[in-house]
């Protein structure tokens, strides 16, 4: 972590750290907003080492890479068997998952790289661009899934082997749950919102591959429209819980980031001794990584004292905040009381 320190000699005015709380919603629609719109950082268990972080993001890349490709080829060898567009939708977007593995993989491989006079911050939001990918392509599988949906809806033809469509519905399922968990466990340990993204993405994946199970039934029970008509339920489910990756990915872009991770930077450095207030406190994601900087008024004392609280504030903030990187420290002195 670096920091640097700043002396002014001037008085500060009183700083309203502001309620950063905010509720979460609660019942069934507390469940889908934990499923879908988890958080992208976890507060008790970051890795504190930004080329380990990158590892481990990397290598959950290339198991859920595998395990999708794996997944997708075998529900598109029943497609080809039975002609269901459901199913048909739901290995397209498998597909799509499974690709987005590959930006987002060169994107960490690029964030490994030292600063340039001309990237002086580094590499970290080809992270971020990445996630930008995951939201267009995720978008494109939804209307290929749509499109498809509407012209056997208006062409309908016979299903063949319902008893695999629904079998590779189940898998399809139990593949996707399993990268979306690792994905996402991933993800929020080193900071990841690219990755989590592409956790919900997975997550979606195997919702939409229940939704084929529910189309296949439905023919088996005389309905023969079920299929089109769950592939078209698909693909608007996909855009409604899309808008939850959006945000999480636009809110990175224009430097935003969640309160509680303000309020417990302040909380850090205001219980170091020496501390009278904590001033302005910035903070912004670059990639999986943190960087920022911040005010500290201390009493008006000799230079040395004043360096070693900047000191113990940067020993307790890389205690409290381990995947910050960089983090600049200002102080501004108050005479004592």
């Amino acid at each position: 972590m670096v920091l640097h320190e700043h002396t002014h000699a001037h008085d500060h005015g009183d700083h309203d750290h502001g309620d950063h709380d905010h509720a979460h919603p609660t019942g069934v629609k507390g469940l889908l907003h934990g499923l879908f719109v988890p958080h992208t950082h976890d507060a008790s268990d970051s890795i504190d080492d930004a080329l380990e972080a990158s590892r481990e993001g990397v290598r959950a890349l290339k198991i859920s890479l595998v395990v999708l490709l794996a997944t997708t080829v075998l529900q598109f060898a029943v497609v080809l068997i039975s002609g269901s567009v459901a199913l048909l939708a739901d290995t397209v977007h498998n597909f799509s998952d499974a690709l987005t593995a590959v930006p987002l993989w060169v994107a960490f491989i690029l964030g490994r790289r030292a600063a340039s006079r001309r990237y002086t911050f580094g590499y970290g939001r080809a992270e971020d661009l990445a996630g930008l990918f995951i939201i267009v392509v995720v978008a494109l599988s939804a209307i290929v899934a749509a499109w498809q949906s509407v012209e056997r809806l208006l062409n309908p033809r016979p299903l063949d082997n319902l008893w695999w469509v629904l079998a590779a519905g189940v898998i399809g399922f139990i593949g996707n749950e399993a990268v979306a968990i690792y994905r996402i466990r991933v993800g929020q340990r080193i900071g990841s919102a690219a990755l989590v993204a592409d956790g919900v993405h997975a997550r979606t994946d195997g919702f939409t591959s229940l939704a084929v199970v529910v189309g296949a039934i439905g023919v088996m029970a005389g309905f023969p429209l079920a299929d089109p008509i769950v592939g078209i339920l698909i693909s608007a489910a996909i855009v409604v819980l899309l808008w939850g990756t959006v945000r999480s990915i636009g809110r990175r872009l224009m430097d935003g980031v969640e309160p509680e991770l303000v309020s417990r930077l302040e909380h850090a450095i205001e219980h170091v001794a020496g501390v009278r207030e904590v001033g302005e406190v910035r903070l912004r994601w670059v990639g999986h990584r943190m960087q920022g900087d911040a005010i500290v008024v201390v009493d008006d004392q000799p230079m040395s004292s004043a360096e070693n609280i900047v000191t113990e504030v940067r020993e307790q903030v890389r205690a409290h905040m381990p995947n910050v990187d960089v983090m600049q420290i200002r102080t501004t002195t108050r005479p004592a009381d």
